[in-house]
Formats: structure tokens, C-alpha cells, sequence
């Protein structure tokens, strides 16, 4: 009786559970606000409210960290269980009703590295969505879809980018042939995207800071060029890790090379993209990136709070 009791007086939003596995995943309530489009608060108050639901104490303080207590990591476990059945099943019920064409627009690093494997999966899932994939650079392709000559466009957030929901990551590193001696030259030559591109601004930032001179040896809009000149031992170029193949090396710091930054990736769709096509392959990316994204935090966690980020009181008494 009393089992049934609780039963009946208990209901768990799916958001809340989705706002605890983000949070243990990303170790941030400032990025799982972010990446689920909510104020930190809202997120702090689903967790306050998933806590006082469940009757029990999941989360434990240290400081301003946040961590979960052993019926946290019940929870977490169940409602990890519980939003991959949930979503699954939308997939199931939408995905072999929906037709039409999409054209997605992608820089070729991601089209090559990132996409193919996520593209292989949604054309099972959805057979009778055609996608077209047009490849260019970062800048040109907002303003494609902006314009709505692209209907989605995933690419790397630049300086003067606004908008777009951030998805994923990609660690930058400095990659040079695999026996090439190129990153010894003085000054160091250097492969890299056109001006205007965050890569090679971070490239030569970094650089600079280092006190290293350098000169430019090769500018390609592909990777494909970049790789060419790094192959051929012209040149040290710097990309997305994702990029880094047989054949290449990556440097860091033990050969005098600065550690770079990690660079987000912006999934926009056009504001006139409303076919139920577009809105399945937007949804898609969104939620594929994002878990090859917190695949990766998964392998290096973090506490649930950022330096000098305060996570409301109250969330465990």
C-alpha cells in the first residue's frame, strides 16, 4: 500500500533527468544551462526539485564543488537508462513517416572526421530523408544559413558568430609529418586556414606568446591541403584533433609547442527550415554530438561547479 502510495504521488519530469545527466557528464551547471538552452537557475531548480521528489539526499557539497551521494549515482544510473529509452522511442515513432531533403552545410573537417559516422546512423533511421552535404568554410556557411540557402549548418564558433546552439568540441593541437623536421626551422613554417579563421588566429596567438617566430608556408581553405603540406614535410599546421591521422604527429609542450584551446562547434538551423526533414536532422546532430561530446568528459570529469561559480544552497541540507 504504502509502495503504491509513492507510486502515485511521485512524477519525474524527463527534464529533470536530463538535467542531471548533463550535469554529471559536463561537471558545469553553467554548461548544462548552456547546452540545454535554460538559465542556471532553472537547472539548479530542477535538481533542488528531482532531490526534495526523491526523498533522498543526492548531491554532496565540498566547498563549491558538487558531487553525488550513493543514491545520486542510483539515480543518475536509472535516468541514464530512462532518457535513452525515452528517446529512442521518439526516434522509432517519427523517424519512417518522415520524407524530404535537407541540405546540410559543414566545414570538410567535420564533414571527413566528425559527420560520417552520425550521418550513417540517421540515414538508417530515417531512409526517406535525402541529405545533401555541401562543404565550405565557417563564416561563408552562417551566412548561408542565414540567408536559408542551407537549411543546418554545423561549424566552428568564430569570434563575431551569434546564435547557434553549441554542441560539441574539438581540442586544437599542432600536428607536423611523422618524420618531418619542419617544426625545428626557424622561423617555424607554418599550414594554415585563411585569415578570418579562429584556427589559425589561435596558431599564431599562441605562437607569439611563446616568443617563436614563424612564416606562413602554405593557406588552404581544406584540410586536405593543410594535410598535403604537413605530409609532404613543408609545414606544422594546427586543427581539430579529430583530424590527427596516420602519417602525422601531434606536438606540445615537450617540443617547445603551446598547449591550444579547445574550440566549440555551433549547430544553427535556417529560421525558415520548419520541414519536418530539417527539424529531424537538426534534432539528430544535436543529440549525437552531444554525446560524442560528453563521451569525452565522461573519461575526464569534473566537479559540478567551475571555479568562482556558486551552485545555489539548498540543492542538499
Amino acid at each position: 500500500m504504502a509502495a503504491r502510495w509513492i507510486m502515485n504521488s511521485i512524477s519525474l519530469d524527463i527534464r529533470m533527468l536530463r538535467s542531471l545527466v548533463m550535469a554529471v557528464e559536463t561537471g558545469s551547471i553553467t554548461e548544462t544551462a548552456r547546452r540545454l538552452g535554460r538559465t542556471q537557475p532553472a537547472i539548479s531548480l530542477q535538481l533542488q526539485k528531482l532531490e526534495e521528489l526523491s526523498g533522498k539526499v543526492l548531491f554532496s557539497h565540498e566547498g563549491r564543488r558538487m558531487g553525488l551521494t550513493s543514491d545520486g549515482d542510483t539515480v543518475l544510473t536509472y535516468a541514464r537508462s530512462i532518457l535513452r529509452l525515452h528517446d529512442e522511442l521518439l526516434s522509432r515513432l517519427c523517424s519512417t513517416e518522415i520524407e524530404g531533403n535537407v541540405v546540410l552545410g559543414t566545414p570538410d573537417l567535420y564533414a571527413a572526421y566528425v559527420l560520417p559516422g552520425i550521418l550513417g546512423v540517421f540515414k538508417t533511421a530515417f531512409p526517406g530523408i535525402k541529405v545533401e552535404l555541401r562543404c565550405s568554410l565557417s563564416t561563408p556557411l552562417v551566412a548561408l544559413v542565414q540567408r536559408g540557402d542551407v537549411d543546418i549548418a554545423l561549424v566552428t564558433r568564430m569570434n563575431d558568430f551569434v546564435g547557434g546552439q553549441v554542441v560539441c568540441q574539438e581540442q586544437l593541437v599542432w600536428m607536423v609529418g611523422e618524420k618531418s623536421r619542419a617544426h625545428l626551422e626557424e622561423p617555424i613554417p607554418l599550414a594554415l586556414l585563411p585569415p578570418g579563421n579562429i584556427y589559425r588566429d589561435h596558431a599564431i596567438e599562441h605562437l607569439e606568446r611563446s616568443g617563436k617566430r614563424w612564416r606562413i608556408a602554405c593557406v588552404s581553405e581544406s584540410v586536405g591541403g593543410l594535410q598535403a603540406a604537413v605530409f609532404a614535410g613543408m609545414a606544422v599546421t594546427v586543427l581539430g584533433r579529430s583530424a590527427l591521422v596516420p602519417g602525422m604527429r601531434e606536438l606540445g609542450p615537450a617540443e617547445g609547442f603551446p598547449a591550444l584551446p579547445k574550440v566549440d562547434l555551433l549547430l544553427y538551423k535556417a529560421s525558415g527550415s520548419i520541414s519536418a526533414a530539417a527539424t529531424a536532422l537538426h534534432a539528430y546532430l544535436s543529440e549525437y554530438l552531444d554525446r560524442r561530446w560528453t563521451s569525452a568528459a565522461e573519461q575526464n570529469p569534473g566537479p559540478l561547479a567551475e571555479p568562482g561559480e556558486l551552485i545555489p544552497i539548498g540543492l542538499a541540507t
